[in-house]
Parts: C-alpha cells; sequence; structure tokens
C-alpha cells in the first residue's frame, strides 16, 4: 500500500514495465488453480509466490520488509488483515539477509491496517514494513499470490 513519505515517493514506480507484467499475470483465468510454490514471470525481476496457509492474529508475528523487491499481494480466498508501517520508523529484529532480501522488523508509532477481500491487491514497496498473513477475525485459510517486483 504505497504508505510513504514525499521525499521517497519518486522510488515507488508503480507504473514501471515490470509492474505492468505483475498486474498482467494477476488476471490470469487459472490463477485459482496454481499450485503453491513459484511461478516464473520475468526470471529474477518479476516472479510469483502462491501460498496456502492459515492466517495468525497479527500479535503473532512481526513486521517484514525487503530492500530490492516491491510485493503484490492478491488475495485469491478467504480474507487477510495487513499491517503496514515506514520501514525506516521501525526497529530491526536481528540482521537483514542481504541474500534472501528479508528482515523482521517491530513498528514503531504508525501503522496501517487494510482487510484484503478476494480479488483485492496491497502493492508493498521497499519503504514498507508489513505484516501479511494476518487473520482480521479468527485463524482462517488464505490462498493468496504474492508477486515479487524488482525495483532497483
Amino acid at each position: 500500500m504505497i504508505f510513504t513519505s514525499l521525499a521517497d515517493a519518486a522510488r515507488n514506480d508503480v507504473t514501471s514495465a515490470r509492474m505492468a507484467k505483475a498486474l498482467e499475470f494477476l488476471t490470469r483465468p487459472d490463477l485459482a488453480e496454481l499450485a503453491p510454490g513459484r511461478h516464473e514471470i520475468m526470471g529474477d525481476e518479476v516472479f510469483a509466490n502462491v501460498q496456502e496457509l492459515t492466517t495468525v492474529r497479527p500479535g503473532e508475528k512481526n513486521y517484514e520488509a525487503h530492500r530490492r523487491y516491491a510485493d503484490v499481494h492478491y488475495v485469491i480466498s478467504g480474507e487477510e488483515l495487513m499491517g503496514v508501517a515506514p520501514v525506516g520508523e521501525c526497529e530491526p529484529v536481528g540482521e537483514f539477509s542481504e541474500a534472501d532480501d528479508f528482515g523482521l522488523y517491530v513498528p514503531g508509532d504508525r501503522e496501517a491496517w487494510a482487510t484484503l477481500r478476494p480479488g483485492d491487491l496491497v502493492v508493498t514497496p521497499p519503504c514498507d514494513a508489513h505484516k501479511p498473513g494476518c487473520c482480521p477475525g479468527e485463524p482462517a485459510p488464505l490462498k493468496k499470490v504474492c508477486v515479487k517486483v524488482l525495483v532497483d
């Protein structure tokens, strides 16, 4: 969900050719039938991770963030509560893994929350720490796609 400052806004280009490929992938008529795992779109520049999971209560997990990829979270079935916080205001939990482009964080005093239903999507660029896979009520099954879009 582009939750950013004006100073960082120019780095969050959601009109790029890579982002267009990500959004085009989400229009596939067979999206709901895709097996969990990685699906190629444009090699390491754009790829999709199909996930089937049980959502958890927000307090059961940390925020995460990436430096090289924006995430396009798209719900196929179920509901997902997603938290977003400015990564620059978050405290790291452990070391950031450059190899995995992944770090865990505890938010500062600003968070925003969105409930995604089938057909909804949220884009989280590197300036956004995000907490996906949460439940808006009780834990329940969720099938989603997270399309990774290289931004550097």
